[in-house]
């Protein structure tokens, strides 16, 4: 398993942009797709097309003990020691000679005294607020491993996850199925007449408009048809009379 390295090559180059790809496998710890990542590696698998992706990311703080005046004294001595031997091993390295041993056992003396003063006074100001020692992580629910989709059949194959269903790799929509179209209803034909048929044409005639109704007369128009029907009768009397005098003469 090669290191885990923040910049350089592919990851380097993108980032921070989430890979893109489908999921071959999923695990909830990261030592198993540390694991299925090694397996892939075996199998002579392109490893560079892939990437492990934590989702859900939650930070846990891990209490390891309760902070005393000797643990803080005994950590602050060690970890001088440890800055002041390396100081000593860089002045025995550039300078070899008999006094140089003295001088490294003095920086490591030096050293541890220092670590402890500063860690016995660091404890003393936040005694108060933090008694305990602890440790810091950040873990994930579910760490998928993520390939390209031109290799993703050949890497299910290799870790026999090829009938298992998976959510959608992280930074990608899910795939939603478009709903069904509704049924289409073919349209009603009209009825259509044979030929020769007894009344056909009356069938397919268009229908006569109705009459319209007659609308009542105003007024006036009653007027002028009384004086007119008046008129006609006197007319004819006048006639009746002229025609009754011919035939008396």
């Amino acid at each position: 398993m090669s290191n885990q390295t923040p910049y350089g090559g592919r990851a380097g180059r993108e980032f921070p942009t989430l890979p893109k790809g489908e999921t071959v496998a999923s695990f909830e710890s990261y030592a198993e797709a540390q694991a299925a990542v090694d397996r892939l590696s075996k199998a002579e698998f392109p490893v560079k097309e892939l990437a492990i992706v934590g989702t859900d990311l939650t930070s846990v703080e891990r209490i390891t003990g309760k902070l005393t005046w000797s643990r803080a004294a005994g950590a602050g001595a060690l970890s001088g020691a440890w800055f002041g031997l390396f100081l000593g091993l860089l002045f025995f390295i550039f300078a070899p000679s008999g006094a140089s041993l003295g001088i490294l056992g003095a920086a490591v003396l030096i050293g541890a005294g220092f670590g402890m003063i500063f860690s016995v006074v660091s404890y003393s100001v936040n005694r108060r607020r933090r008694d305990f020692t602890s440790v810091m992580q950040v873990l994930a629910t579910r760490y998928a491993i993520i390939a390209e989709p031109a290799h993703v059949s050949r890497a299910r194959n290799v870790l026999g996850t090829s009938g298992q269903v998976f959510p959608p790799a992280p930074g990608q929509a899910p795939v939603v199925a478009a709903p069904p179209a509704p049924p289409v209803v073919p349209a009603a034909e009209p009825d259509v007449v044979p030929s020769g048929h007894e009344g056909a044409d009356e069938a397919s005639a268009p229908a006569a408009p109705a009459e319209e109704a007659p609308r009542g007369l105003t007024y006036g128009e009653a007027q002028d048809a009384a004086r007119r029907a008046a008129r006609e009768a006197r007319e004819a009397e006048q006639r009746d009379g002229r025609a009754a005098g011919r035939d008396e003469a």
